[in-house]
């Protein structure tokens, strides 16, 4: 018996040991080629390096990222499918869709915060605006006048705008597009004048004058821009908005198994090849523990329900 009960005690401690012993899915909830995926990729590899097991990154679309993270909730809590979860799929889409597959809280383990990815005011040349602050003095005196542009109904960047008016007390007409780059290409050609976007979708017309970034969304200054001011340091104190990448687990993974898949991400994006290649991209490194990514899930949840109900935007699906 004595040597009974010490097999298994000695048995979480020995699967710790062993996890991972084969590959691991990481489902991305969106296509294969938008700015989610192509930062999975990266960390993915990095990742199967460490944990010496392949992270096959798989991607399931629909329903706004849904599709893929109720898959996720479903899946067997072994640690070997994760998701790569977004400010969609675990802050803006509980409060969008009039009908959840998942709740973001407990049908999840946090794992980790891996990426920040500021977002950006692009404006047309012609609109003869250089700052936020010159942004906010014309769209107040010119209440429902000027459009902006987003990627879609419900989306971070069209919740971005509805932010800006209801912390600017401006007004502006919301036009949806179906995805970043045909918004952006009707703002480079002067058919609407304002969009919020990913900073890394419009980085490249910023430079080349297509189009003026006012400033960026996130509370620091952004290396991939650094001349760029703040949108709180430029005429709206408090305003931060960002699209964030995060790790997570199906509820009732095993703790030691969350710690090590957090440890593996945390030192992949510290990797400076990583780091390198993210910022690229404009995506800033984080690596957080589990804990600060359910206080991330927590206050993020807390900010956007608010935004997405004074929008008027909802999904019935």
């Amino acid at each position: 018996m004595s040597a009974a009960v010490c097999g298994l005690a000695a048995g979480p401690a020995a699967a710790q040991q062993t996890f991972p012993d084969r590959p691991i899915r990481l489902v991305v909830p969106f296509a294969a080629g938008g700015s989610t995926d192509i930062v999975a990729r990266i960390i993915a590899a990095k990742m199967s390096e460490i944990l010496k097991q392949q992270v096959i990154v798989e991607n399931r679309a629909g329903a706004g990222g849904n599709a893929g993270a109720a898959a996720v909730a479903r899946a067997a809590p072994d640690g070997y499918t994760v998701l790569m979860g977004t400010v969609a799929t675990h802050a803006i889409n509980p409060a969008l869709y009039t009908k959840m597959p998942y709740d973001p809280v407990k049908d999840f383990a946090p794992v980790s915060l891996l990426v920040n990815v500021p977002n950006v005011i692009v404006v047309h040349p012609s609109l003869n605006v250089k700052s936020v602050a010159e942004l906010i003095a014309l769209l107040k005196a010119n209440p429902d006048k000027y459009d902006y542009a987003s990627s879609g109904i419900g989306t971070p960047l069209h919740l971005s705008g509805a932010l800006f008016e209801s912390m600017a007390g401006v007004k502006m007409q919301h036009v949806p597009y179906k995805g970043a780059g045909p918004a952006l290409l009707d703002v480079v050609a002067g058919q609407v004048k304002i969009m919020f976007d990913n900073l890394p979708s419009s980085i490249g017309q910023i430079r080349k004058g297509g189009v003026i970034g006012l400033a960026v969304t996130t509370k620091e200054r952004s290396p991939a821009a650094p001349d760029m001011p703040t949108v709180s340091e430029s005429g709206l104190p408090g305003y931060e908005t960002y699209s964030w990448n995060a790790i997570f687990a199906p509820a009732g993974t095993p703790q030691a198994y969350i710690d090590i898949l957090a440890k593996a991400g945390a030192q992949a994006v510290a990797d400076p090849a990583v780091k390198a290649r993210l910022a690229d991209l404009s995506a800033v490194a984080v690596g957080s523990t589990p804990a600060e990514l359910a206080a991330h899930v927590k206050a993020e949840l807390a900010k956007w329900g608010p935004v997405v109900k004074a929008s008027g935007a909802s999904v019935t699906e």
